[in-house]
């Protein structure tokens, strides 16, 4: 089968998506640390105003590759895919700003990892990739995981600011499905240049109404949080670029374990038995995942 839209088959090799599993290790990593910084920053600024320095960092990024072959470099065989990714992209980027805002660090992205499922499902029904039964255990296991933090039934999650980390979730699932069918024929700098323009400008447009000024401090810490999820969604997309989607989707659990250490260290979140329960299944669902893919690499 050779490489193109409809040819999957140099992606879909085990050795690639155990090194896509690392770059999503550490795509995660980051994205974590940027919901960290999230949270402090809003305090002072407007969800829309971090989200559109977050895209003038995303966009500055991938300027010296749209400049070397412009304007090939903006060109694309896909505007309707592109067009879903934004939106997706959109709806994930600000309400995962915002639910850092109204909920505690660990909870917004844990209520976050539903996005697994929607992969999974538009992963099988979109791009015809075959979620196999170890897959199906290592996503269900993980889910296991995320219900025995938010404990059902006990109060754990009576809010209605639960919904806006899993509408999130579903702008998430649709654009890494988007990135997942562009990465084929796009380059990464085309991916973030079109998500940095127009996310950008649809922040923009109601940015006069919110804007407040940053001091010197404010620019720094802005700039800085746009630099680190920038470096996260440059191994996000290197990530997807390898490895199927279904596989990357699971690896986004681990983010809870950087959130829990990250809330514990800034914010003073002391995770309780049911989140460290929950983390170890969490945990021990990715490393199963790892276990597997590096299996099938031996076997073939």
């Amino acid at each position: 089968m050779t490489k193109g839209v409809s040819g999957f088959g140099a992606c879909n090799a085990p050795s690639n998506n155990v090194r896509g599993i690392l770059w999503a290790l550490l795509a995660t990593g980051l994205f974590a640390v940027t919901g960290a910084m999230a949270k402090i920053a809003v305090t002072e600024y407007h969800v829309l105003q971090i989200l559109f320095f977050r895209q003038i960092v995303v966009f500055m990024s991938a300027l010296p590759a749209i400049t070397a072959s412009f304007p090939e470099s903006l060109k694309t065989h896909h505007p309707g895919w592109h067009a879903i990714r934004l939106v997706g992209a959109f709806v994930a980027l600000s309400s995962g700003i915002w639910a850092v805002a109204v909920l505690p660090l660990t909870t917004a992205i844990t209520l976050g990892f539903v996005q697994v499922f929607f992969v999974a499902l538009l992963s099988a029904q979109i791009l015809r990739e075959r979620v196999g039964a170890q897959r199906l255990v290592a996503i269900c296991a993980g889910f296991l995981g995320v219900v025995i933090i938010l404990r059902p039934g006990t109060g754990g999650v009576a809010d209605w600011n639960a919904f806006i980390p899993i509408a999130g979730a579903m702008g998430a699932a649709v654009a890494v499905i988007s990135v997942r069918k562009l990465s084929q024929t796009e380059s990464t700098a085309t991916l973030l240049a079109y998500q940095s323009i127009f996310v950008g400008v649809l922040a923009a447009i109601p940015l006069p109404w919110f804007w407040k000024t940053p001091d010197l401090i404010g620019f720094s810490f802005l700039l800085a949080m746009g630099v680190i999820a920038t470096g996260g969604q440059w191994f996000g997309v290197k990530a997807l670029r390898l490895a199927e989607a279904s596989v990357i989707g699971n690896i986004q659990y681990m983010q809870l374990i950087y959130a829990s250490l990250l809330g514990f260290v800034i914010f003073d979140e002391v995770p309780d038995l049911f989140t460290i329960s929950g983390a170890v299944v969490i945990v021990g669902s990715a490393l199963y995942l790892l276990h597997h893919e590096t299996l099938s690499k031996r076997v073939t």
